[in-house]
């Protein structure tokens, strides 16, 4: 789940939505990951990395980018090895068990056994708030964004460039930058912002006490990065 335009995310985004579930047989392990880890599971996806039997993972789709964090190793950045293990082998002794319900006919139990190979599973860890934030950042209409800056009315500000989650003010020089960086008008600049982007911030993720829009200059992006976008954004 990187993009929005990923089925991971678009599945993901149905559970939170309240016009879908996370599978039956997943149930047991999401509400094992949050009380064990304290987070919170939207959704569980299984799948084979490049399609090949022997490599299957398992996607644990977290609800937030803090509890995301909780399963990254602060040494390497990397996922916390201990922590996949342990997920690993909980989705083994669970899908197990659920395989071996009395309830489930015959071919559901074949169909779980074909569907879930767990032998050498790659766990790994994505969040929706983070993709869900980029959602509603691209789905502001241009338009809207030039009404804006006409609105801003300030012959100093270059244009309004989104990127992801996030918004630059670009000025036309580094001088005028520093006059505006931490100021009043920077503030008000967010706040405007803000404003407008919460119009499509559908789960209420963007919190205002934390949001600013960065500010940078033409001058720095002409100078430093050949007024390519390519390379300011790589």
């Amino acid at each position: 789940m990187i993009f929005t335009s990923d089925k991971d995310y678009k599945s993901t985004k149905k559970i939170k939505q309240g016009d879908s579930k996370i599978r039956e047989e997943f149930e047991p392990l999401a509400k094992w990951i949050d009380e064990k880890y304290d987070v919170k599971t939207l959704n569980l996806i299984f799948d084979y990395i490049k399609n090949n039997k022997s490599y299957p993972r398992l996607q644990i789709c977290l609800e937030y980018a803090r509890d995301k964090g909780k399963f990254m190793d602060n040494k390497t950045y990397n996922f916390h090895k201990t922590k996949q293990k342990e997920i690993a082998e909980k989705f083994k002794e669970l899908t197990s068990i659920y395989k071996q319900h009395k309830k489930l006919s015959l071919i559901k139990k074949i169909i779980l056994g074909l569907r879930y190979k767990t032998n050498n599973l790659y766990v790994y860890f994505s969040d929706f708030e983070t993709i869900a934030k980029d959602e509603a950042n691209n789905n502001i209409p241009e338009k809207e964004i030039k009404n804006l800056k006409s609105k801003i009315n300030n012959p100093e500000l270059w244009r309004i460039e989104r990127r992801f989650n996030t918004v630059t003010y670009f000025l036309y020089t580094d001088e005028q930058l520093k006059k505006y960086q931490d100021s009043e008008i920077h503030k008000q600049w967010s706040n405007q912002y803000f404003d407008l982007l919460k119009e499509y911030d559908e789960f209420g993720y963007f919190k205002k006490d934390f949001y600013y829009v960065f500010l940078d200059s033409k001058e720095n992006f002409d100078t430093n990065y050949k007024s390519n976008w390519y390379y300011y954004y790589k």
